[in-house]
């Protein structure tokens, strides 16, 4: 396989952590470092995605804890809402652009409008990676 038939959807993340809009950020916080992950979709009640949690989000909480006292609320009060997403269908190397394009760590896939997976940095080298042992 050349790396320009490498595909977005043979190397993605399938298996999601997700947060709902109304969760406490705090336990949003706490499942992504439990699982060792720097972001995860927030998805309403049909499974669209309406928005992103990242760390760079959470920081928000500890300066509104610093300041204020708040020390949460909900998801939604934090997401990035507006996310930029790519297809399952899209090359890695076109990813590869993309990611140096955007500064983004981390791209939610859609295949036909619908959340699949999400794809990161680290997947894009995996796959670079991969694609040159099998040379």
């Amino acid at each position: 396989m050349s790396p320009k038939s490498a595909m977005v959807r043979d190397y993605m993340t399938g298996r999601l952590v997700t947060f709902k809009p109304d969760m406490d950020v705090l336990d949003a916080i706490h499942q992504l470092v439990q699982n060792r992950i720097a972001g995860a979709p927030v998805v309403n009640d049909q499974g669209d995605l309406i928005g992103m949690l990242s760390e760079l989000d959470c920081l928000k909480i500890a300066l509104n804890a610093g300041y204020y006292g708040d020390w949460g609320g909900p998801v939604a009060d934090y997401m990035t809402p507006n996310v930029e997403t790519v297809d399952a269908q899209m090359s890695i190397i076109d990813l590869a652009q993309k990611f140096l394009d955007s500064g983004f760590r981390r791209f939610p896939v859609l295949r036909n409008n619908r959340l699949v997976g999400q794809i990161s940095r680290r997947d894009v080298l995996r796959a670079l990676s991969n694609l040159a042992v099998s040379k």
